[in-house]
């Protein structure tokens, strides 16, 4: 099992701090991590856990979902200084990272389902490298789901798919099958045999006409767009279940300040 932090820290500060170490620091002092940004706290529970195992110990640390205001205190602990200077960067990039994207999220669900209450903002499976487990939970925090979490939990027939098998006719699986159409004309095709169509191809009034036909061709099945802006959200929630979208994902870390203190 691979521990996150653990490799975090080792990215940082594989041979030791040169600094504190050249200035000979010792004893006992305080970590404090506060947001310029107001957002939703994420993820700083799992920090909390981390620094618990390393021997120091958690004061305080905002609940996942937490709404927080500028200059609010995301987490703070005490214990080794030589051990906090360590954490003190991958604890603040890792928090400005998470509770940006757990605010991007809620700011997507708000927005859709101001027009669809039952709508799903769902993320891709772009998720950075290393930092996926934390990117999929701060979507959750922030109210979101997931579209794919990887190539083994789902079905998807792309574009590029197409291109190589051609077409097919039916297909039987025990997970729901999703299909990128590449044409409006396979939309229709394969919508009889789909669970869910990703539709790339329709601007928000051709997809409120078509959304009612293909539900009629299926019943069953649902509809999920992708590629689409912020702005453009509240255009598509009507006609679809889903928004997919990896936007999350790239949000703006949020600006975060440390400061450590001797006790």
């Amino acid at each position: 099992m691979i521990e996150e932090f653990e490799h975090y820290l080792l990215e940082d500060c594989p041979y030791g701090d040169e600094t504190t170490e050249l200035l000979g620091i010792e004893g006992d002092g305080r970590l404090t991590i506060r947001s310029r940004d107001p957002g939703i706290a994420s993820c700083a529970d799992d920090l909390a856990e981390f620094y618990e195992k390393k021997g120091l110990k958690v004061n305080m640390h905002l609940e996942n979902g937490k709404e927080f205001v500028e200059n609010a205190v995301l987490f703070e602990a005490e214990g080794d200084l030589r051990k906090l200077f360590k954490f003190w960067r991958i604890s603040q990039t890792f928090l400005s990272m998470t509770c940006a994207i757990a605010t991007k999220t809620r700011k997507m669900v708000d927005s859709a389902r101001q027009v669809n209450p039952d709508i799903m903002i769902a993320t891709s499976r772009k998720a950075h490298p290393g930092f996926r487990k934390y990117e999929l939970r701060s979507v959750h925090v922030g109210g979101g789901d997931h579209h794919r979490n990887s190539l083994s939990d789902s079905i998807l027939i792309t574009q590029n798919h197409f291109n190589v098998v051609g077409s097919f006719e039916k297909l039987r699986a025990m997970r729901k099958i999703e299909i990128e159409p590449r044409t409006k004309e396979e939309v229709f095709k394969y919508a009889p045999i789909a669970d869910i169509l990703l539709l790339d191809h329709y601007s928000p009034e051709e997809l409120k006409e078509v959304a009612p036909k293909l539900r009629e061709i299926n019943p069953k099945l649902e509809l999920a767009v992708g590629g689409i802006s912020f702005e453009d959200i509240p255009k598509y929630a009507a006609s679809v279940d889903f928004v997919v979208t990896t936007a999350p994902f790239y949000a703006s870390p949020f600006d975060l300040t440390t400061n450590i203190e001797r006790l």
